[in-house]
């Protein structure tokens, strides 16, 4: 497998998995097992975000990619559309410690709610 196609791959799993620790309580009120698998995901999600740390992801993209001959950030259709969601241009420290914050507490309010409707049961 080429490895431009494979950086896309690890593109394309790194915004599903962003979605997923955004969403994922959602995913729990129609299926609450899935919190078993959302809760530490949500965890390490939010920590990567307030302490700034780096996914393993990103920087194995890179790799690939510069195993492709091509820039980290090429012009593929996943560079131009998916790529500035992840890593939004001009994206300030506070604002990314703020992006977890409140990632996190509206995902601990899903799960409240959750929870709630469970005990009233």
């Amino acid at each position: 497998m080429p490895y431009a196609l494979l950086a896309d791959l690890v593109v394309v799993t790194h915004f599903a998995f962003v979605l997923f620790v955004a969403l994922g309580s959602l995913a729990a009120w129609w299926r609450p097992a899935i919190a078993w698998i959302h809760l530490p995901c949500l965890a390490w999600g939010v920590v990567t975000i307030v302490t700034g740390a780096i996914c393993p992801l990103t920087p194995l993209e890179v790799d690939l990619r510069l195993a492709a001959g091509q820039a980290p950030d090429s012009g593929t259709f996943i560079a131009h559309y998916i790529e500035p969601v992840l890593y939004p241009p001009g994206l300030t420290r506070v604002q990314q410690v703020a992006i977890g914050i409140v990632l996190g507490g509206i995902n601990a309010g899903a799960y409240g709610a959750l929870w709630w409707r469970r005990a009233r049961r």
